[in-house]
């Protein structure tokens, strides 16, 4: 049983994470600087390369922008959400973590985990059922990012953040009902952040288990944002109000 990946960038992730890969399979033909990065890499940690016919790598993405490369991979693990508190405990920070309730596109899944590892969050929180799960398609929307930040998954959202609240994390919840703009709460502490389903929300359980609800303010005619950029600007603000931990490079 194997998993495959496939996009330049996020095979170039996984081969550079503790993710086993098994090969590396690249289309016939010219490579660019872009594949000879993957293939260095790849050469580098003794990863078998094999080249064969492009329409093979068409088959297993199903058709996906591959890019010319696809990873075979060990099948995917998801995290436990201990490991998830464990990984901020270990770095000596409060801890960060987002909690989707039923996020079913992919494509929003993968921004969300893209964001969330960009600003250093600890983990991201999914259901088991009714909502999408770790596929190709998130490796490369994420551009990679899934390789570096755990994801756990967990049969019921209320008993996870119920088990947060034992751990003496904040759970705030995103509703466009909410009173309270989410610029004007306190948005620092041991934080998880829950984004709700694209089309209806965060559920009425799962809201009730929320500690704080907060809102986007909108001034346009739109009504809401977009589940993955709506969860993005809150976790900037969270980041925002934590003083912008500033890493070297940064200025």
């Amino acid at each position: 049983m194997a998993d495959y990946i496939w996009g330049r960038y996020p095979v170039l992730e996984a081969l550079r994470s503790r993710r086993r890969v098994h090969r590396i399979l690249v289309a016939q033909g010219p490579q660019d600087v872009a594949l000879s990065r993957v293939l260095d890499e790849a050469s580098r940690k003794g990863i078998p390369v094999e080249r064969v016919n492009r329409r093979q790598l068409d088959d297993i993405s199903n058709g996906g922008n591959h890019q010319g490369v696809v990873a075979v991979t060990a099948p995917r693990t998801y995290a436990e959400l201990d490991d998830i508190l464990k990984r901020a405990s270990d770095r000596g920070e409060d801890a960060l973590i987002i909690v989707l309730d039923a996020i079913q596109d992919v494509q929003n899944l993968g921004s969300l985990i893209r964001t969330a590892e960009a600003i250093g969050a600890h983990g991201v929180v999914i259901p088991e059922h009714r909502a999408a799960g770790l596929t190709p398609t998130v490796d490369k929307t994420s551009a990679g990012a899934v390789e570096f930040i755990p994801v756990a998954r967990v049969t019921n959202i209320t008993r996870a953040l119920e088990d947060l609240k034992r751990e003496g994390i904040w759970c705030i919840g995103l509703d466009g009902d909410a009173k309270t703009r989410f610029d004007q709460a306190k948005l620092t502490g041991p934080i998880a952040l829950v984004v709700g389903n694209e089309g209806k929300g965060i559920s009425r359980l799962v809201r009730e288990h929320c500690d704080l609800l907060v809102r986007l303010p909108m001034r346009g005619h739109v009504g809401s944002l977009n589940a993955a950029v709506a969860g993005s600007v809150a976790l900037y603000e969270i980041w925002r109000q934590r003083g912008w931990a500033v890493s070297e490079g940064d200025e």
